[in-house]
C-alpha cells in the first residue's frame, strides 16, 4: 500500500512538472522551458570558444480570423498541425516550443552560416504556407518570422535571444514584409517606444480620445460636394496630435483597429444621417470609410455593419467602404462572397489606391465594386516634366477600365488646377484632395455645406 501511495506521489509530481514546462495541446516545450533550455546553452558548450546560436520566432498569420470563423476545434487543429509540419523539418523536438497562443519558436546551434538560417526560414515560409484541410475544407495561413543571432559567451542571455526574435518578427509585420527579419540593435528601443504607443492607443480609445474629419468629395462636373471620405484623427492627452501614419499601423499590429474601425462607422453612419436632416437639399450625400484588413477578415464584419446601419437609421446606400487590392487578393473566392454579402445589405463599395497593388485585371470585373478611386501618387505626377505623359496615360487607362465595367471613378490628392483639368478633360467624374479642401472638422463641414447650399 505504502509503496503505491509513493508510486501514485511520484506520478502527480511528474505530471505537475511536465505541465508546468510543456503546452498541453501540443506537448511542446512552452515559453518557459525554452528560455530555460536555451540558457542552459551557454554552460553546455563543448569548447572555451563561443559558439553562434540563432533563434526563429514564428507567428501564424490569420490564426483569430480562423480560429473565430470555423471555431476553436479548428484552430486547435491548426496549431497541432503546425507543431508536427515543424518538428518534420527538425533533427530534434527539444529544439522547438510554442511559446504564446499563435507562436512558435526554434533555436539552432551552432550556426555557421547566417545566411543558412535565413535560408531555413524561408523553406519553413514555404512549408507552412501549403493548405491544410479541416471538415473538408481548405484552410490556408502564412507565418511571419523574426530572428536573432547571439554567442554563447559570458553576456549570453538566452530569454533576451527569444524576445529579440519576437521584436523582429514583430518588425517584419509592421513593415508588412513577407521576408523573415533579423533583429539589429535599436530594434528593442523602437520596440519599446512602440509598447508604449500601443498603451497609449488603449487609452485613448477608453477615453474617447478620438474624432473623425471629413475630407469632401466634390463632382469635378457641377462643382458641388458629393460627399465625405470620413478619416480618424487622434488628440492624445499625453502626446498631443499623434499621424495616422504612426498610430495605425500599431492598432493594425495589435488588432485594435477592430474596435477602432467599428467606432469609426458608428460614428460615421450617426454624422450622414444628421447631415441627411439638416441639409435636406444634399439627399444623395454619401459617406466613405476605409476598411482595414483587420476588419476585412472578421468575420462578424456584415452583421456588425447591419447593426450599425439599423442603430443610425441609415439607408445602406449611404454608407460607401473603400477596400484596398491587395486585402481582396489574399483569397479571390472569400473576397468575393464576402464583397456580395455587403452588396445585400445596399452598401457601395470602392477599391482604394487601385493601381498600386497586385490585383488581376481577369478578377476585376468580379467584384461587385461601385467605384474606382485614383491613387494621388499618380496624380500628382501628372505635371512632372518629361514622365508627365507616362502617368496621364496610367491615369487615362484606369479611368477608361472604370468606365467601361461601368464604374464610376475618384481621383484623389489634387492639389493644382491643372491636375484637375486634366482629369475632366479625361472625364474623371469625382475628385478630392487640398486643391478643394483638406479634412474638415464637422463644424467646418457643416459650414462648407451650408455655403454651397443655402436654405
Amino acid at each position: 500500500m505504502l509503496s503505491f501511495l509513493i508510486s501514485g506521489t511520484l506520478v502527480l509530481a511528474y505530471k505537475t512538472v511536465y505541465q508546468t514546462y510543456h503546452d498541453p495541446l501540443t506537448g511542446l516545450a512552452n515559453r518557459r522551458d525554452l528560455e530555460k533550455k536555451l540558457q542552459q546553452l551557454n554552460e553546455q558548450k563543448n569548447s572555451d570558444s563561443s559558439e553562434l546560436v540563432a533563434v526563429l520566432f514564428i507567428d501564424l498569420n490569420r490564426f483569430k480570423t480562423i480560429n473565430e470563423g470555423l471555431g476553436h476545434q479548428a484552430g486547435d487543429y491548426l496549431l497541432v498541425a503546425t507543431s508536427q509540419r515543424l518538428q518534420e523539418q527538425l533533427n530534434s523536438r527539444k529544439h522547438l516550443g510554442r511559446v504564446g497562443g499563435d507562436e512558435f519558436a526554434i533555436w539552432l546551434k551552432p550556426v555557421t552560416d547566417k545566411q543558412e538560417v535565413v535560408n531555413f526560414a524561408e523553406k519553413l515560409q514555404l512549408v507552412l504556407s501549403q493548405p491544410l484541410f479541416w471538415q473538408g475544407q481548405e484552410i490556408y495561413t502564412t507565418v511571419t518570422i523574426g530572428i536573432s543571432f547571439g554567442e554563447t559567451d559570458k553576456n549570453f542571455r538566452g530569454p533576451e535571444l527569444l524576445r529579440y526574435a519576437d521584436i523582429a518578427m514583430h518588425k517584419a509585420k509592421a513593415i508588412n514584409s513577407s521576408r523573415p527579419q533579423i533583429f539589429e540593435p535599436g530594434m528593442d528601443t523602437q520596440a519599446v517606444q512602440r509598447w508604449h504607443l500601443e498603451k497609449d492607443l488603449r487609452v485613448g480609445l477608453e477615453e474617447k480620445e478620438f474624432k473623425l474629419y471629413y475630407q469632401p468629395i466634390f463632382s469635378l462636373k457641377t462643382g458641388k460636394i458629393a460627399g465625405f471620405e470620413a478619416l480618424v484623427r487622434w488628440d492624445s492627452k499625453t502626446r498631443g496630435f499623434v499621424s495616422p501614419g504612426d498610430f495605425i499601423p500599431v492598432a493594425e499590429e495589435t488588432g485594435l483597429i477592430v474596435p477602432l474601425g467599428e467606432w469609426i462607422l458608428r460614428e460615421a453612419c450617426r454624422q450622414i444621417r444628421d447631415w441627411h436632416e439638416r441639409f435636406p437639399r444634399y439627399p444623395a450625400l454619401i459617406m466613405s470609410v476605409n476598411l482595414s484588413g483587420r476588419q476585412f477578415s472578421e468575420p462578424n464584419l456584415v452583421k456588425q455593419i447591419q447593426r450599425i446601419l439599423e442603430a443610425a437609421g441609415v439607408e445602406g446606400d449611404r454608407l460607401k467602404l473603400e477596400i484596398t487590392e491587395s486585402m481582396m487578393m489574399n483569397n479571390v473566392e472569400e473576397a468575393i462572397a464576402l464583397l456580395n454579402s455587403l452588396k445585400d445589405l445596399g452598401l457601395r463599395l470602392s477599391i482604394d489606391d487601385f493601381g498600386t497593388g497586385y490585383s488581376s485585371l481577369s478578377y476585376l470585373h468580379r467584384f461587385p465594386v461601385d467605384t474606382l478611386k485614383v491613387d494621388k501618387s499618380f496624380v500628382g505626377r501628372m505635371e512632372e516634366g518629361k514622365d508627365s505623359q507616362k502617368y496621364i496615360s496610367i491615369v487615362r487607362t484606369i479611368i477608361s477600365l472604370g468606365h467601361n465595367l461601368h464604374l464610376d471613378v475618384i481621383a484623389e490628392g489634387i492639389e493644382t488646377e491643372g491636375q484637375m483639368n486634366i482629369l475632366e478633360d479625361l472625364s474623371c467624374e469625382y475628385g478630392q484632395g487640398y486643391l478643394f479642401s483638406r479634412p474638415l472638422s464637422v463644424e467646418n463641414a457643416e459650414a462648407l455645406l451650408a455655403a454651397q447650399n443655402p436654405l
